[in-house]
């Protein structure tokens, strides 16, 4: 049996081809992920393993603008130096600094964008740090900047580098050029080395550190070291030594890498998932073709057993080879992963390619398990028929009883779904989703086992369209395309599988966006918004410098600021009073935001509904500097979504911070004349043409808050199109194998007058009602899961309204419509080439 099922895949090498391809993506997709994200957490762990390997003890603070966590002072360090089997105890400060390229951008993305101390030893030498060209800055008025800084902004030793930090740009000298393994520097930012002086001041005060790492003489137990360390720190910080902090900053990079892994994987499994209904719909048709040579086999002895062993046998001489070939795919795949990553801008370590055996097995046992199962119930069938029944009827048709099970199954898995996706969508929150996504997997698996019930009535609507334009090539398609149920039900699942999805995603995705673009444009009256790009705050002077810019009609910062009321925490934005109402959409409910200038507060409505406050009452608070007080509630007003519970005036905000530095988030600017070239440039002359300062208008407002939503539904569709490329391969094979089967019948349609161009437009227009009947179901169901998912989330997103997307979802039936098109070309091809009298003879 087993050389039968070899012979038999030799002998059907191209009608298996679309079914190695299919098993061969998914063993790719598999394969390349597992691989590329063992290479990553490998290339990582090292990192981070070789950036300890000189730390016997890392010592940590949350040292910052405050006074209530120090840092570690230069007595401390030096009661570290002391210690019997210190080699060297280094102090380290960092925050954020940006550089400018020549066109006065800003080199990185912000948020990665790093300032730290360059710390030398008695060597003159910072182990951190390998200087290429240059030295380290020593003296005030010096920097470094790291290889793939200097060289994106074309700086070279003893060049003028600006240079922002969150005060104004200040100028600086390059002193070197270095090389490093930081963290910062690989994801794409920068790292900016100044003397430790300098650091000091800019990030925390002269003579304290955030951090400090103390190496070992040799033969010193690093666990000795730690010991006599902690009892000379400050209580809020705490030490480790530094393998152990190598090992838990490993297990984080494994724990976050285990995310992307899992999303992946999810992709994976629906492509596999599609390729399932190709690999079962090929190996169906294969044993209708065969039906007379199994049932020979039967009549010389072949148990059902063994029939049922040599075509799973088949499927898994063709998952073995898929898999072999999806392997080698899936390793070209994390390489080139990889190399994407270097291109947009993140840096990976340098590391070998991973291949571990978890890898090799999942990817041979996936690409072998899933090609046996979905053999599976088409090698059970032809176990079941009888030699005479075979030998006598090449079309073995399914009986009126399983036809009737089958959709009294689906119609309860499909009534059983629905009920769950509408139960998570009145529930809402997270239990809502969680009933909604396995509402989902029911309803489409309901939806899979009716399609062959739905495929009759559905082309039926089209059928005298298809008559009527394309005469008998149309007829002659829409009976094709529901002679056999089972067989279009399977070709359209696939396609319908990938369309729920994609349409799923994108109801969702545009309703999110316009939600978050009408709250935007609802909440905000300002021209501009002002920020640092790295996310940190603002300093005054921005604001100083922005107040007498020209054009500027009134101006209000954000400033953060938190206060305690009978026990429970609200946050609050200082604002200027008088100018507030002119760059925030404000609706007053009762008393009057010009009370902010006699230094009373204003409320959100709905805070106040809860908690009992209206206009005239006194609230004893608890500032953040642990000093208490009264607060007048002078006004209410409905929420703006980029304001806190409280608004009060900026002088209070000043008077009670624990901060030495301010925490204005944005400053929010309505210009004279609107929004302008003339405005915006005076805007950003007034910050001092800061590059780590973004000076966004109200559209750019939009596509920051909106911009993530797109950029997330591009990566769905690319991940998803996968599966789609395997749905079109199941029409191809089916078309493809079913003119194999109709030789006898095309030659019948040649012989009385169909010409080779109504037989190729016949093939086409089935291809084309099959792909649009599978494309019409995913649609449906993604919209109603759109729906369901949006209404889950509706509660926590001001305006929230659902939109439907008609232009994507017509672009869709137009693409599954192109699809059908393109995939009958071949099959279509084969068609009209077949020789009408070699045809008719064919059994």
């Amino acid at each position: 049996m087993f050389r039968t099922a070899l012979r038999n895949v030799l002998a059907h090498k191209a009608r298996l081809l679309m079914t190695v391809l299919a098993v061969m993506l998914g063993v790719a997709f598999v394969s390349g992920t597992l691989v590329f994200t063992d290479t990553l957490g490998n290339a990582f762990r090292n990192q981070s393993a070789k950036s300890y390997d000189n730390v016997a003890v890392s010592i940590e603070t949350y040292a910052g603008d405050d006074e209530k966590t120090p840092g570690i002072d230069d007595a401390t360090l030096e009661k570290i130096r002391g210690l019997d089997g210190v080699a060297s105890a280094t102090g380290r400060v960092n925050g954020f600094a940006g550089v400018a390229d020549p066109d006065g951008k800003l080199i990185g993305n912000g948020w990665s964008n790093t300032g730290a101390n360059f710390a030398p030893g008695k060597d003159g030498k910072d182990s951190q740090y390998v200087f290429t060209d240059g030295s380290g800055p020593t003296k005030n008025g010096s920097v470094a900047l790291d290889k793939d800084t200097a060289s994106k902004g074309k700086y070279r030793v003893g060049d003028p580098v600006r240079v922002a930090t969150n005060g104004p740009v200040k100028e600086y000298t390059l002193a070197g050029i270095f090389t490093t393994e930081d963290g910062a520097v690989n994801a794409g930012g920068s790292l900016v080395l100044f003397d430790t002086a300098t650091a000091q001041k800019l990030y925390l005060k002269p003579g304290v550190f955030q951090n400090a790492t103390v190496s070992a003489e040799p033969g010193v137990s690093d666990r000795k070291l730690l010991d006599e360390v902690e009892p000379l720190l400050p209580k809020d910080a705490t030490a480790q030594t530094g393998k152990a902090l190598g090992d838990k900053q490993a297990k984080d990079i494994e724990s976050g890498l285990t995310s992307l892994n899992t999303m992946l994987l999810a992709f994976a499994g629906i492509a596999l998932f599609v390729g399932v209904f190709l690999i079962a719909n090929t190996f169906t048709m294969l044993i209708a073709q065969r039906t007379r040579e199994l049932a020979l086999m039967r009549a010389i002895g072949a148990t059902r057993r063994q029939v049922k062993r040599s075509v799973l046998l088949e499927a898994a001489v063709v998952g073995v080879l898929a898999s072999v070939i999806g392997f080698l795919l899936g390793l070209g795949l994390a390489t080139g992963l990889r190399s994407a990553m270097g291109v947009m801008g993140g840096k990976i370590p340098a590391g070998p390619l991973i291949v571990s055996p978890t890898a090799v097995g999942s990817a041979f046992a996936v690409g072998i398990l899933i090609t046996v199962l979905a053999a599976w119930l088409p090698a059970r069938r032809a176990a079941k028929i009888a030699p005479v029944a075979a030998m006598s009827s090449v079309h073995a048709t399914a009986s009126v009883k399983s036809l009737v099970v089958r959709n009294s199954i689906g119609g309860v898995i499909t009534l059983l779904g629905s009920a769950g996706i509408v139960g998570g969508a009145a529930t809402g929150g997270t239990s809502g989703r969680q009933l909604v996504a396995a509402g989902a997997f029911f309803a489409l698996i309901g939806v899979i086992i009716l399609i062959p019930l739905l495929s009759r009535p559905v082309i039926a609507l089209v059928r005298p369209l298809l008559k009527k334009v394309f005469g008998v090539s149309g007829k002659l398609a829409s009976q094709n395309a529901v002679r056999n149920p089972r067989r279009t039900g399977a070709t359209a699942s696939a396609l319908a599988i990938g369309l729920t999805l994609v349409t799923g995603i994108s109801v969702l995705g545009v309703t999110l966006g316009q939600a978050i673009d009408k709250m935007t444009t609802d909440n905000i009256k300002a021209d501009y918004m002002v920020s640092m790009a790295s996310g940190d705050s603002l300093d005054e002077s921005a604001l100083t410098a922005l107040s007498k810019a020209d054009g500027v009609a009134a101006l209000s910062p954000q400033q953060a600021a938190w206060f305690e009321v009978d026990g429970d925490y609200f946050s609050a934005s200082g604002v200027t009073p008088g100018d507030v109402e002119q760059v925030f959409s404000l609706t007053t409910e009762s008393g009057s935001l010009a009370s902010l200038k006699d230094g009373q507060v204003a409320v959100g409505s709905k805070t106040a509904k809860k908690h009992g406050w209206k206009t005239g009452d006194t609230l004893p608070v608890k500032f953040d500097d642990d000093k208490k007080g009264e607060l007048k509630v002078g006004a209410t007003y409905k929420e703006n979504e980029f304001l806190s519970p409280f608004v009060i005036p900026k002088e209070m905000a000043d008077a009670h911070t624990s901060s030495t530095r301010s925490e204005i988030r944005e400053i929010w600017i309505k210009a004279d004349g609107g929004a302008s070239k003339a405005n915006e440039q005076s805007i950003v002359n007034a910050l001092g043409d800061n590059p780590a300062m973004s000076v966004m208008d109200r559209q750019d407002i939009r596509d920051m808050f909106g911009g993530f939503i797109n950029t997330a539904l591009n990566i769905m569709y690319g991940l998803l199109a996968m599966a789609l490329l395997i749905a079109v391969l199941g029409v191809v094979n089916t078309l493809a194998m079913s003119v194999f089967e109709r030789q006898q019948e095309i030659g019948m349609l040649r012989a009385i007058g169909l010409d080779r161009g109504r037989v190729k437009r016949m093939i086409r227009l089935e291809a084309v009602v099959i792909s649009v009947f599978g494309a019409v179901i995913g649609v449906g169901l993604g919209v109603f899961l759109g729906w369901a998912i949006g209404r889950t989330l509706s509660a926590d997103i001001p305006g929230y309204a659902l939109v439907i997307p008609w232009d994507r979802l017509g672009i869709f039936l137009l693409l599954a419509a192109l699809v059908g098109v393109l995939a009958s070309l071949w099959p279509a091809r084969s068609a009209a080439k077949l020789n009408m009298l070699t045809a008719i003879k064919t059994e």
